[in-house]
């Protein structure tokens, strides 16, 4: 599936992962691939992703919100 991180200023991430786990309003989920879709605010904590071939990233956040549709995660966030 596909994930874009932007923030005001810049896109932070763009690529193809397996997994995103996400800090939303009403506690932290995780998406897969084939996610039903849905639209999420985020509170204060970490963006946690594995890109396809095993790497681990993260991002602190204050938090945003996140779209996900068709195997495609946006996440616009505050740092």
């Amino acid at each position: 599936m596909t994930l874009e991180i932007l923030s005001p200023e810049r896109t932070l991430f763009s690529g193809e992962v397996e997994s995103v786990t996400l800090p939303g309003t009403l506690g932290e989920f995780t998406v897969l691939r084939h996610h039903a879709p849905l639209i999420s605010s985020l509170t204060a904590g970490e963006v946690r992703f594995r890109q396809k071939g095993g790497g681990e990233q993260s991002f602190a956040v204050k938090g945003g919100f996140v779209e996900v549709k068709k195997d495609e995660v946006s996440v616009c966030i505050q740092q």
